[in-house]
């Protein structure tokens, strides 16, 4: 078939133009600094083992990285090891991403001083060639999800899937700008996995059965959740007991091609378990340290519904993959239980691990990596929708546009855009940006606090509370560089609390509740969790009954003085005590606050 008359093959090279685009020219994360690089974070973390290995020749003190770490601030340093008890640092991560960033690392490495950089690991030869390497490996990924699905579906559909879950996905992200991360790496080596079953089902030879030992094995020690990978081989096209059976005589019949697999797979995880002996004297290392899981129950919801990180919040075009997934047992029913089986499990481990939004994830990143199984689903929902009436197909047309429409302008806030704030997303604040390109800092208050007041004006308003600091007589008043007057108060990093000053409002004498300060921080504090916090909380019997907050922060620009004010919902609950207080956790600015004042209204 010629490339013109192949609609797939067309469609995978538009998107396979659409990640070159936004990985090269778009957000090139090799030409970022510090935490915004390529290798950096998460990444820094899975590739420690090459530099340690292979320049700095030490894995166990890790005493080369803080030079590393002053020189590139590539994130959170250390935090990416451990110390074991045996006084050595352990990654924290295992080492089947760096067996994959290998060849990409040699030629950075042999080319580095040529082009004149240093060759320490962290240099800009490294950073492109990790950029570029993912990027290549995406669209290996992608191709050969094209020639899995055109075993199943036809051509015209492969290029439907292929543009949705390009265009349509968070695979967007994960593929281009953040390319380097483990999910695109896995994602291509599901796609190759399956491609690779469904030959060695065709014709069992030891190089096939080989291959699968080593997929299975590397996805295992990329993340060692992926051991379900096993899945696919095991039980690609059985959906029934008849077919069980065949499965296990053809097993049997295979088995010293079966051994090499299982040979395979395990020589790869083996690779892992001597680094943790030569490292700590031990086999098995749980490197995660007090990051674990809850698997009853897990957060499913969370994950599938929260505007931190819903996967369907960012990624709606995957609901039409989680219908369809339910019609593939009419349409291929010997692909239905494998594609069901190892999407719902692979849903319940990313649902189960307590970091459930998974740090600065657009979506759930950790569905990613599934998304080929995902795909068939995909496929299902695409040829059911093909059947409809014109007028419902339309109204496919126009719901899977909208999704493709949400995807990029996602994908542009979280990085260029900047109204995708990571990790701290809520429903109010998303509701309040969605669809915008315009940046409004008062919107910014909403990622601490959801209550809102929408009335025109407000009624039976009152001032319960203001205070200007001018007569105040403690320790954190100040005549240092006041905002009004002759006082302020000021917070630093000796200074974490003011006074809770109690509010006389009673339970039933107003609905809401409105505090205000003029604030000044210079210089700004950029870290959010150091941001200092206004907070109104309500009290029953010494406990919280309900607390509203925001960090001041947020919504000033630089070191101006401004002043912000919030509002909260009187809870219909009793209480017994409100108090209105700053909070400053952890900052080692001066931070200087003044005229707060409380309203009650309704």
């Amino acid at each position: 078939m010629s490339t013109i008359k192949s609609p797939s093959r067309l469609a995978f090279w538009i998107c396979a133009a659409l990640l070159l685009a936004a990985a090269v020219f778009y957000y090139p994360k090799w030409n970022k600094p510090q935490s915004e690089a390529t290798i950096s974070w998460d990444v820094s973390g899975y590739y420690l083992y090459l530099p340690g290995a292979l320049i700095y020749k030490d894995l166990k003190q890790l005493s080369w990285w803080e030079g590393i770490d002053k020189k590139y601030r590539p994130g959170p340093g250390m935090g990416q090891a451990f110390q074991h008890s045996s006084g050595n640092w352990v990654m924290k991560y295992p080492m089947g991403q760096a067996l994959q960033f290998l060849p990409w690392f040699g030629a950075a490495h042999l080319l580095a001083e040529l082009l004149g950089y240093p060759a320490d690991g962290f240099s800009k030869p490294y950073q492109v060639a990790i950029s570029l390497g993912s990027l290549l490996v995406a669209l290996l990924g992608l191709w050969f999800l094209r020639r899995v699905l055109k075993e199943y579906f036809s051509d015209n559909v492969v290029a439907a899937i292929l543009v949705c879950i390009v265009f349509g996905s968070n695979y967007l992200e994960y593929a281009s700008i953040t390319g380097a991360m483990t999910h695109n790496w896995l994602f291509t080596l599901y796609s190759i996995l399956i491609f690779s079953t469904i030959q060695f089902y065709r014709r069992p030879t030891f190089g096939w059965a080989a291959l699968i030992g080593i997929l299975v094995g590397w996805a295992t020690i990329t993340r060692p959740t992926e051991i379900i990978a096993a899945i696919i081989p095991v039980f690609w096209g059985i959906n029934s007991w008849s077919g069980l059976k065949s499965r296990v005589t053809f097993l049997t019949q295979n088995f010293p091609k079966i051994t090499l697999a299982g040979i395979c797979a395990g020589a790869m995880i083996f690779l892992q378990l001597a680094y943790w002996k030569y490292a700590t004297g031990e086999w098995i290392v749980y490197s995660y340290q007090d990051q674990t899981f809850t698997w009853f129950p897990p957060h499913i919801e969370d994950v599938l519904w929260s505007a931190r990180a819903g996967w369907l919040v960012y990624s709606p075009m995957m609901l039409f993959a989680v219908i369809g997934l339910f019609m593939l047992r009419k349409q291929l029913p010997l692909l239905f239980p494998t594609a069901f089986g190892f999407c719902m499990v692979a849903l319940y481990i990313t649902s189960a691990w307590d970091i459930w939004w998974y740090g600065g994830s657009l979506g759930q990143r950790a569905m990613v990596q599934a998304y080929p199984l995902w795909a068939f689903g995909l496929g299902a929902f695409i040829v059911w929708a093909k059947g409809l009436p014109k007028m419902a197909g339309f109204v496919f047309l126009v719901l899977a546009s909208f999704c493709i429409y949400l995807n990029l302008w996602w994908s542009h806030q979280a990085h260029r855009g900047g109204l995708f704030v990571s990790e701290q997303m809520t429903r109010a604040y998303m509701l309040k940006v969605l669809g915008r390109f315009e940046k409004n800092p008062d919107h910014l208050k909403f990622l601490d606090n959801r209550d809102e007041f929408k009335g025109t004006e407000r009624q039976n308003l009152r001032e319960i509370l203001f205070l200007d600091f001018e007569q105040d007589t403690t320790a954190l008043a100040t005549t240092d560089a006041p905002i009004s007057g002759t006082k302020s108060l000021m917070l630093s990093s000796g200074k974490e609390y003011s006074p809770g000053y109690v509010l006389p409002i009673k339970n039933g004498e107003a609905k809401w509740l409105r505090a205000s300060c003029v604030f000044r921080c210079d210089p700004k504090e950029w870290e959010t969790w150091r941001m200092t916090h206004l907070i109104v909380r309500f009290w029953k019997d010494d406990k919280v009954l309900k607390e509203g907050f925001v960090r001041l922060q947020r919504l000033v620009e630089g070191s101006e003085t401004k002043s912000i004010f919030f509002d909260t919902k009187v809870p219909q609950k009793s209480f017994d005590r409100v108090t209105v207080f700053f909070w400053n956790p952890g900052s080692d600015k001066n931070i200087r606050l003044d005229d707060l004042r409380v309203e009650a209204f309704d």
